[in-house]
């Protein structure tokens, strides 16, 4: 793929533009006008129509991409952070691109690098943009997931770009680029940018205040009500949408619960997300065995400390007393 064919992959008529009415759409009003293109292509995400839009953090998404806004989305491990700016995006019609902060993306990654390619028969050397400068020149929504765990070059090239006029200066290449009119800027993390102070998000970093101060809007996404919780739960696994299906995942979801306030009041260390309890079901169909399911899908990663605390929550939930786990041996 040539250069000029790589920074041409989005064809999406930018202008093609139209008002939404985001009380329809998302269920929130909102007092500054919200615009979704009317054509579509292949990076603009799947829209997931049983996904429930937290209030609070729509607006802030919202405001990001109407407004141009650099938002920071922080909360806990499987509250969605991620999926909701996706959702949100497949409602805009807006391309979306998400990239993991994890220690192996280094600068290079994000810049780009010199690349071998074939050019009238005879191999030459050329520069290859990053997914940075190709997004920053195109209409699409860039999503930094895990943004506390980057490394600190890497945090420093995405400073160029926080603020929202701001040019990206490639010093290899000697080139300044302007950003797109429509290009915006995410970011997700589970703390917020004061480091890990609870022990069960390692690998993170404490951010630069300054680059901090960058963001135009910091909103927090919290788990749901158990409430809705069950619903999506119900309306991703059908086969449990059943009087006693209901029941069932009621209990899982309250369970889940219970660990969420344990891990907040100190007492266990390891708390059950949104997606856990999804694989809780799902893992139950697969097995159709409660207990066993949960085994596999949380106890099994719990400090064996703090296995009593699960034990009782279990019993909490369903009503009935855990059985220890069985050692199987499994002979050839």
């Amino acid at each position: 793929m040539t250069k000029e064919e790589y920074k041409n992959r989005i064809s999406l008529n930018t202008e093609n533009i139209k008002k939404i009415n985001t009380q329809e759409v998302f269920g929130i009003k909102c007092n500054f006008d919200v615009f979704a293109f009317k054509d579509l292509n292949e990076y603009v995400p799947k829209i997931d129509n049983s996904y429930i839009f937290d209030p609070e953090t729509t607006k802030a998404i919202l405001a990001g991409f109407s407004n141009n806004k650099r938002v920071l989305i922080c909360g806990y491990h499987g509250t969605g952070k991620s999926t909701h700016i996706e959702q949100v995006a497949a409602r805009l019609n807006w391309p979306c691109i998400r990239i993991n902060l994890d220690s192996h993306i280094s600068r290079i990654d994000l810049i780009g690098k010199d690349a071998i390619i074939l050019q009238n028969e005879k191999q030459i050397t050329q520069f290859q943009d990053g997914m940075l400068p190709w997004s920053y020149q195109n209409p699409v929504a860039l999503v930094f997931d895990e943004y506390d765990a980057g490394r600190p070059d890497v945090m420093f090239v995405i400073q160029r770009i926080l603020e929202s006029e701001s040019r990206l200066t490639l010093l290899d290449q000697s080139r300044v680029l302007n950003p797109n009119k429509y290009f915006r800027l995410f970011g997700t993390a589970n703390t917020i940018g004061l480091g890990d102070t609870t022990g069960l998000y390692h690998g993170t970093q404490q951010i630069n205040q300054g680059q901090m101060d960058r963001w135009n809007i910091v909103t927090t996404l919290n788990y749901l009500d158990n409430s809705e919780e069950e619903k999506i739960i119900i309306n991703k696994i059908n086969k449990l949408n059943t009087k006693e299906g209901k029941e069932i995942i009621k209990s899982m979801v309250s369970i889940a619960d219970l660990t969420r306030s344990g891990f907040i009041n100190g007492d266990i260390s390891t708390v059950m997300s949104p997606r856990t309890v999804l694989t809780w079901a799902d893992n139950y169909l697969l097995f159709d065995d409660i207990e066993y399911a949960f085994k596999l899908s949380f106890l099994n990663r719990c400090d064996e400390l703090e296995k009593p605390i699960i034990y009782e929550y279990f019993q909490r939930g369903f009503g009935i007393e855990l059985k220890e786990a069985k050692v199987i041996n499994v002979k050839e």
